[in-house]
């Protein structure tokens, strides 16, 4: 019984610590006030509402290896949402 207390407790605390590494979204102001090195652009298409755009290009930060992203357009159309944001590390 320990030992599956301990393999969920193990799961909880993993799930939790993986959304801390998710890469933040920075402002433009805050960017100038950081020494960060541009490692990337990024783009979002077929999202269906603004926080979905903002999860898929903090998932998209992560996997080129960013730590921060600024967005630098994001437009709404019918049904979609599109952005794009430069990637910092």
């Amino acid at each position: 019984m320990k030992m599956v207390t301990g393999i969920v407790a193990s799961l909880v605390i993993g799930s939790l610590s993986f959304g801390a590494f998710a890469a933040e979204e920075l402002t433009k102001d805050k960017l100038k006030e950081m020494n960060l090195t541009k490692i990337g652009e990024i783009s979002t298409s077929d999202t269906s509402a603004p926080m979905d755009a903002k999860k898929d290009l903090s998932k998209k930060a992560d996997e080129l290896g960013g730590t921060y992203y600024v967005v630098t357009s994001a437009e709404k159309y019918t049904k979609d949402v599109r952005a794009t944001a430069d990637v910092y590390k």
